[in-house]
């Protein structure tokens, strides 16, 4: 993003590519960066266009760069292109960075739950539980104090189990609890690899509750700005699908994308496959009509993603304010639980202590 803000900035004032190159590739810090900046001006140097170098670097420079400033160079644009690929670039991340900042919250929270809810069942639940013995014996318990045992016991267990099988001709015992997470990781990893994996979970984000709209408001966004910034680029409409639906970061966005490419393709109108998908809402899918009708599609799609990232913001910050009580209730009944069905005996034994007065 830096480089591309930099490189659009030098050629802007004048500099020659090759030139402007080198003047960053001095000051360049990250070594995989820089060794793609030399590769490049050593392509550059020998003939090859700059297109043409970025392309040898897909892990760095992806298609929808290298077909941008490849229309750049062909309309003898490349500043302009450069200067809209960094501000692409910038509210890209931008955007992505506000999501992730509302989802590292209830994460954080979760996995702190999550450490407190295991040391309280494998150590302190126990104790407790030794307290009951001596002091009610056989006197049964109330239901959720019970409740609250049986799952403190099953979590111990499977941390430590009494008797821990080992492996054959060796005193090593065999952890049954990390084989059982390595293998659902393991699992999880090769159902998402799989076509119908994908399929499922790309929904499956797309339905999620809270989560759901803020996803999909982000992929209409970048669908948008993507489609946008390469049309108003040079780049011909089904090309700039193409790479639209390789960058959409969604397959189900990504299937809906193909749809519209082929109608286009047909000679038809991108709003029957828009509407038919069910994805973009009636607003989207008018103005692209609008843009379409009036030959400023390129306008409408910038003025589409624009709205979708003031929308990103306003969901960012409602999910945020409505994810910080939930969490923090959602921890107190945990906990609060967990101390209530400890406490619920100790009433019993208090009353035994005092001979049955309150």
């Amino acid at each position: 993003m830096v480089f591309t803000r930099q490189l659009a900035t030098l050629i802007d004032a004048g500099l020659p590519l090759l030139r402007s190159l080198k003047t960053l590739l001095k000051q360049e810090k990250n070594v995989a960066l820089k060794n793609a900046m030399l590769s490049l001006s050593d392509s550059v140097e020998s003939g090859s266009t700059f297109s043409e170098g970025l392309a040898q670097h897909p892990g760095i420079f992806n298609k929808l760069y290298v077909n941008m400033v490849k229309a750049g160079e062909l309309g003898g644009v490349l500043e302009i292109v450069l200067t809209r690929l960094a501000e692409f670039q910038e509210k890209s991340q931008k955007i992505r960075g506000k999501v992730i900042s509302a989802m590292v919250y209830p994460i954080v929270v979760l996995v702190i739950a999550v450490g407190i809810l295991t040391f309280l069942l494998l150590f302190i639940v126990p104790r407790f539980e030794a307290i009951f013995k001596d002091m009610l014996g056989d006197k049964e318990l109330p239901i959720l104090t019970q409740i609250v045992i049986n799952v403190s016991r099953t979590v111990q267990y499977l941390v430590w189990p009494p008797s821990v099988p080992t492996f054959p001709g060796s005193a090593l015992p065999i952890p049954y609890l990390p084989i059982f997470i390595v293998a659902l990781v393991v699992m999880w990893k090769i159902f998402s690899a799989t076509p119908a994996g994908v399929i499922i979970l790309d929904r499956l984000k797309l339905r999620m509750p809270l989560f759901g709209d803020l996803i999909s408001k982000t992929s209409i966004a970048r669908f948008a700005r993507t489609l946008g910034t390469l049309v108003s680029s040079g780049v011909p409409i089904l090309q700039a699908l193409n790479i639209t639906k390789e960058t959409s970061g969604n397959f189900i966005i990504s299937d809906a994308i193909a749809k519209i490419h082929d109608s286009v393709k047909e000679g038809e109108s991108m709003v029957g496959p828009l509407e038919a998908s069910g994805l973009f809402p009636p607003m989207v899918v008018s103005m692209i009509q609008v843009g379409e009708e009036t030959g400023q599609l390129p306008d409408m799609l910038t003025k589409v993603a624009d709205v979708y990232e003031e929308e990103v913001d306003v969901t960012v910050a409602g999910l945020t304010s409505l994810l910080e009580p939930i969490m923090i209730v959602f921890l107190a009944v945990v906990v609060g639980t967990i101390v209530v069905a400890l406490f619920l005996p100790l009433i019993s034994i208090i009353t035994q202590l005092t001979g049955g007065v309150s």
